[in-house]
């Protein structure tokens, strides 16, 4: 009787402790040891687009233009007006790039490859005619299209015909302020018409006398510094009216 009591008393105790560890709540987790605090770069700031201008002084090299007078051809003048002009505007902060900077020959094309390489935000064209009074400013002649990923070659300046006329009206205004008659006008041109930029052909003539000007050759260097001056303060204005079109 003492052995089979000694056996039930362990198998009675076995069942009483797998039961009281079943009731105890199991240990909690332990914690993740916390991750260090990695700061959020702040975005880079908002880059304005910069504002630049292409200089185009007409013909050049075996292109010679008109002839102004016995010595003085197109060609010569206006890149002596681009190299003023670009000296110009550098002194009020405006960055320039021209087409030509010697008497080289240049193609349509190569100017208009110039032009659209980069995104200029005024394109200005230099002329010179022995006829005719003051300034004559031309813009494309083309229809206003939207723009688009792609355009014709041809027709580039088709998307730009209507901020043309705005940059033209800022230099109508300038010239005017400066006495200087203005005659406006449509054309298709090359290679403005496929400048892929606000574009203005700025044509130099000599003034003619008036009730209220007097006559003055297009050699006149007080005439043209004028007119350069005019030229600068329209793309100083124009720079205001860029960066406020959408």
């Amino acid at each position: 009787m003492r052995w089979t009591k000694f056996l039930a008393a362990p198998c009675l105790a076995f069942p009483m402790l797998l039961a009281g560890q079943a009731t105890q709540p199991p240990p909690p987790p332990a914690k993740a040891p916390a991750l260090p605090v990695v700061p959020v770069p702040a975005p880079p700031p908002q880059v304005a687009p910069r504002f630049l201008v292409l200089l185009d002084p007409a013909h050049g090299g075996t292109n010679i233009g008109a002839r102004l007078t016995a010595t003085l051809l197109e060609k010569d003048l206006t890149l002596d007006l681009a190299d003023r002009l670009r000296s110009l505007l550098s002194a009020r902060g405006i960055e320039v790039t021209t087409t030509r900077t010697s008497d080289v020959t240049l193609s349509a094309d190569n100017r208009a490859e110039i032009a659209d390489h980069t995104p200029f935000a005024a394109c200005i064209l230099i002329h010179a005619t022995a006829t005719g009074s003051g300034v004559h400013l031309y813009t494309s002649s083309l229809a206003p299209t939207q723009p688009a990923k792609f355009m014709p070659w041809e027709t580039a300046q088709s998307a730009y015909v209507t901020q043309s006329l705005k940059l033209s009206s800022d230099i109508d205004s300038a010239l005017a302020h400066a006495e200087i008659p203005v005659t406006l006008g449509r054309t298709s041109l090359q290679p403005m018409d496929s400048f892929a930029c606000p574009a203005v052909a700025v044509e130099v003539a000599p003034l003619i006398g008036g009730e209220s000007t007097k006559s003055k050759p297009i050699t006149d260097e007080t005439y043209q510094r004028t007119i350069l001056d005019a030229l600068t303060a329209a793309l100083e204005e124009w720079r205001n009216d860029w960066r406020e079109q959408p």
